[in-house]
């Protein structure tokens, strides 16, 4: 869905002047889909979330990227995504610049879907409801995205005549978070924005989630921007890894990941996987922690 839950923006108007993704595609050049430029984000308070982050992250044709990002509490991960998908408060940043697509965000839209940790659902809706939500704001006839939603459900891997119907009173955590997964991925965005979403799942299921989200993010060719305590999660699920530093916030290192070819329970108990994951927790072992935990 947007990653605001409100309807979808529409697109930008067409301009005389072309954007810099346009003007970089015709000149050969890759295209950023989202790039950060020295981006600082100081709240009310005068807390500094993060500081002087810049990155940029291409748009690779018939693939996509997943980047994980890595650090202690409070050091302005969430921060990272919200700015992202043009959330406030943290939206807009208070220096530097977020561009998507080579344009400045200037607020959500649906080309950025959003996962939360906590179980987002509309609770008076049904499973089907909750994931067509998005199509129901883009104004879809309401056959054509119940169908559209049953769809999503089989891909999430619930059962569309068992679970459609039911509430998500009624469901375990990780139907909940299939639910949450389904609704974002149904608007088809470019850009997936999650916010650790398995973290509360128990070991069994939140493998079993890895392995589907890496499944729909191969068949969606999206660029996916993952936040998680969990190394392993981080180093399993990511073609790159980000490791920020304690608040404020900045990119200590960038590290390339082997790509998840096997399923997360093989995976996950290799040698060259573990000397990953190890020499991941020595660094981030060295941080201290945030004061201010949740950013």
């Amino acid at each position: 869905m947007p990653s605001d839950g409100a309807p979808p923006s529409d697109p930008a108007p067409s301009s005389a002047v072309p954007p810099p993704a346009a003007a970089a595609a015709s000149a050969g050049r890759p295209v950023a889909i989202v790039q950060f430029e020295r981006v600082t984000k100081t709240y009310d308070d005068g807390f500094t979330a993060i500081k002087d982050v810049s990155f940029t992250i291409e748009d690779l044709p018939n693939k996509g990227e997943f980047i994980t990002i890595l650090g202690p509490s409070g050091c302005g991960k969430s921060t990272i995504l919200r700015l992202i998908a043009g959330l406030r408060p943290q939206f807009p940043p208070t220096a530097g610049a977020v561009l998507v697509g080579g344009r400045p965000v200037e607020r959500p839209g649906a080309d950025r879907g959003m996962v939360f940790q906590d179980y987002t659902a509309f609770e008076n809706r049904t499973v089907e409801e909750n994931v067509a939500f998005g199509l129901e704001c883009r104004g879809m006839p309401r056959k054509a995205r119940l169908e559209r939603a049953r769809d999503w459900i089989r891909r999430v891997g619930l059962d569309p005549v068992r679970d459609a119907d039911k509430y998500p009173c009624q469901l375990s955590g990780g139907m909940r978070q299939r639910v949450a997964i389904a609704r974002s991925l149904i608007l088809d965005p470019r850009i997936i924005l999650m916010d650790e979403p398995f973290g509360a799942l128990d070991p069994t299921t939140r493998m079993r989630m890895q392995d589907l989200l890496v499944e729909l993010w191969r068949a969606l060719q999206a660029t996916v921007f993952f936040v998680t305590h969990s190394i392993e999660e981080a180093v399993y699920l990511g073609d790159r890894t980000f490791v920020i530093s304690s608040a404020p916030g900045t990119i200590l290192k960038e590290v390339k990941v082997p790509p998840p070819d096997r399923p997360a329970h093989v995976m996950q108990r290799e040698p060259a996987f573990l000397e990953v994951v190890f020499s991941l927790r020595d660094m981030i072992e060295r941080l201290e922690p945030s004061t201010r935990a949740g950013d």
